[in-house]
């Protein structure tokens, strides 16, 4: 038996389908792809449904009761660890003393002495340059 000698490429099915058709990760076969205007989400996020900042923002400001010298207290769950953490650092937590600190320094403006734009000297310096070029502009008005 003699076999004929392809004059081309071989053709394959794969190769005859349009690259629109293939199949793999991240590409469906086209029946099973999305619809225009359809959404693979149908119900969507439900309403009230909360995200992570909420719900830890709910969890710190809820109020709890402490006793804290014999006396009840509500306090929210944010001032309870922060309290808990300045009892630590009283005991000499060295961890519990430095988290405080660090955050005391985040929480509060920076503190810089009140101290003038301009020391006295190069105010007067300015003061004068603008003396010279206002008496310029005026010398240059009436030239013309």
């Amino acid at each position: 038996m003699s076999r004929r000698k392809q004059s081309g490429p071989r053709r394959t099915r794969r190769a005859e389908q349009n690259h629109d058709d293939r199949v793999g990760y991240g590409r469906p076969p086209r029946g099973h792809q999305f619809k225009p205007g359809q959404s693979g989400n149908k119900s969507g996020r439900p309403k009230g449904s909360k995200n992570e900042a909420t719900i830890i923002n709910e969890l710190l400001n809820r109020k709890i009761d402490m006793r804290e010298n014999g006396r009840l207290r509500r306090i929210t769950v944010l001032e309870g660890i922060l309290t808990r953490f300045a009892n630590d650092a009283l005991k000499g937590k060295d961890k519990s003393a430095a988290f405080l600190l660090n955050r005391k320094q985040l929480v509060e403006p920076s503190e810089q002495p009140a101290t003038p734009l301009l020391e006295e000297d190069d105010r007067k310096i300015l003061e004068f340059y603008a003396a010279q070029l206002s008496a310029q502009f005026k010398k240059d008005g009436e030239s013309e």
